[in-house]
């Protein structure tokens, strides 16, 4: 997720979708999969200047899953790269 300060929200859309084109022809690990951007851009209007504790994406959905199996079919896909800041990801 990132943050993109301007005034006009397709612009801010604009940014975001050339910094995602520049990411993933950049991105080289993990060497055996291939990244790409898949035209998705999702923007969200701050209503004030973020600080401490600001939402800056939401995501709500409604779902008769119970919780584990919800976050395994929508989040666990068991292909995300995971690390500490600062660390190497790995693969799960």
């Amino acid at each position: 997720m990132t943050l993109w300060w301007d005034t006009d929200m397709d612009q801010a859309i604009e940014k975001a979708e050339a910094e995602a084109q520049t990411c993933t022809s950049e991105t080289t690990w993990p060497p055996e999969r291939v990244t790409e951007h898949l035209g998705l851009t999702q923007a969200y209007a701050l209503p004030d200047e973020p600080g401490d504790g600001a939402e800056v994406f939401s995501l709500m959905r409604t779902s008769d899953l119970p919780p584990t199996v919800y976050l395994d079919r929508f989040f666990d896909t068991v292909g995300e790269c995971r690390g500490e800041v600062g660390e190497s990801a790995e693969l799960v």
